[in-house]
């Protein structure tokens, strides 16, 4: 069911690179610091662990990857010092698909940690986790906390029944009722999904944060959501023209 093998965001560190155009994903993770900060103060009102293992899913790639990494990692080190509990040690998991650009992010990671090391952080440990989150990704109660920007509102393949849609390639106003359908079809079955794999990957009080596209009104052809996607297929169209 899970589509892997589909583009990812661009790699390296070019002009059209994700690292270069990925500002406003940067400040949607801003908006959010505080109720990430809230979410983990809660986590730790009763128990402080000696290891804590993170999975980031659909890291990406560029300067947003370790930025929230060093948010969660810097989070934590306040609270155990507030009580004066031993740092713990953390396992860190960068989940995305193959094709993502984790050769830049592993080549960014000295310099992380010689900035950990500075701020005397506790040990911490990252690894590349492959895959789609529309599938088993980690052991059964393995994860401490598990945190998605910008990500989940994804799907894991094309939803089926869309030849009806003209030359859109989403919901516009002109869909008809069938592809709307289709859509929400194909997210409640993908979002069941990715919460039910979750639900086992995760310890026992754990947490999950997650930040994601939505819209302010029913309407699910509203600008609040299908402005960019009107655009690209209309630049796809154009391109297809000439």
């Amino acid at each position: 069911m899970v589509v892997v093998n589909v583009p990812c965001m661009n790699g390296g560190g070019g002009e059209t690179s994700y690292a270069k155009n990925s500002n406003i994903q940067r400040t949607v993770m801003s908006k959010a610091w505080p109720f990430l900060e809230e979410t983990i103060k809660d986590m730790f009102s009763s128990s402080f662990p000696g290891c804590f293992n993170v999975a980031d899913l659909g890291c990406s790639s560029g300067p947003n990857t370790l930025l929230v990494v060093s948010k969660i990692i810097d989070s934590i080190h306040k609270l155990y010092h507030q009580v004066n509990k031993k740092l713990p040690e953390f396992q860190v998991f960068l989940n995305d698909l193959p094709g993502n650009d984790f050769n830049s992010i592993f080549e960014s990671l000295p310099d992380f940690y010689e900035r950990i090391k500075k701020d005397k952080f506790g040990p911490c440990f990252i690894a590349g986790m492959l895959g789609s989150f529309y599938q088993r990704l980690f052991p059964s109660r393995g994860i401490n906390f598990i945190h998605s920007s910008y990500s989940v509102h994804w799907l894991s393949k094309v939803p089926e029944n869309l030849e009806n849609n003209k030359r859109d390639i989403y919901i516009t106003k002109s869909s008809p009722p069938s592809v709307c359908q289709a859509f929400w079809e194909q997210f409640q079955r993908d979002f069941s999904a990715f919460l039910s794999l979750r639900s086992e990957e995760i310890v026992s009080g754990g947490r999950m944060f997650l930040t994601f596209l939505g819209r302010s009104i029913a309407d699910p052809s509203s600008k609040d959501c299908c402005c960019l996607w009107e655009l690209l297929t209309k630049s796809l169209i154009q391109l297809a023209n000439e």
